[in-house]
């Protein structure tokens, strides 16, 4: 009886881990649509798309309290240890990770508004729609790293950030030289760079998501450490 009633109980709590689990991946859907429509609005001076990625920022919001009033739940009816604690501490900091991205999204579209009302430059903003293509791959994979506990993948993304931040550094460095040789660019140009920010911004973020999947799969903190001092901490090769 005592054996059926803990096996219940067992079984309840591993369905409200993986309600959770799947809400944070709907929420990384959301985000991750969030981001692309972002770029869309920019890339082809859409201001009515813009407006309903800052409108649409409410439900992300909403998302990350909701995900977040469960995990307070859990933490206080079931009293979670180990593997499932670090679990729903992870996920904890993945939902404010993703609720930033949405943020920087806003940002974007924001600026997506102001540049549709402005003359459109030779290359169409061909740059920040690479980069943004990039910390697109770079969130979708670290979902994805979430969705499946996948490590090496985690790692494989992390990696990839040093490769979004040198993109962002190039962009600023056009960004300021077209800007000295046409001073009238100068408003254009700084909504860019705002936008090339935010990007980088998303990137780092995904990079945080990496870092909590190993956190939630190893139980090791990896925060503010290079990728080749993660790989060391995973294999207990850490001085």
């Amino acid at each position: 009886m005592v054996t059926n009633q803990s096996q219940h109980i067992s079984q309840q709590f591993e369905k409200e881990l993986q309600d959770i689990r799947s809400q944070v991946l709907a929420m990384g859907g959301l985000v991750e649509q969030q981001v692309q429509n972002a770029m869309e609005a920019l890339v082809n001076g859409d201001a009515d798309l813009a407006r309903s990625v800052i409108s649409g920022d409410d439900e992300i919001n909403k998302l990350e309290v909701s995900i977040d009033e469960d995990c307070i739940q859990i933490i206080a009816k079931r009293q979670p240890t180990a593997s499932d604690l670090r679990l729903v501490t992870g996920i904890l900091k993945t939902i404010t990770d993703l609720e930033r991205i949405g943020d920087e999204s806003v940002r974007i579209a924001r600026m997506a508004l102001n540049l549709s009302e402005k003359d459109r430059p030779k290359k169409n903003y061909r740059e920040l729609s690479n980069l943004g293509n990039h910390v697109r791959g770079m969130l979708r994979d670290a979902l994805d790293a979430f969705a499946r506990f996948d490590v090496d993948t985690a790692l494989r993304t992390a990696r990839e950030d040093r490769e979004v931040d040198a993109e962002y550094e190039s962009i600023l460095r056009q960004l300021i030289t077209y800007m000295m040789e046409d001073p009238r660019a100068v408003t254009r140009v700084l909504d860019m760079m705002w936008s090339a920010r935010s990007l980088e911004r998303i990137g780092d973020h995904a990079h945080n998501v990496c870092e909590h999947v190993i956190y939630l799969v190893e139980g090791k903190d990896v925060r503010h450490l290079s990728v080749e001092k993660m790989e060391k901490v995973i294999k207990g090769e850490q001085d």
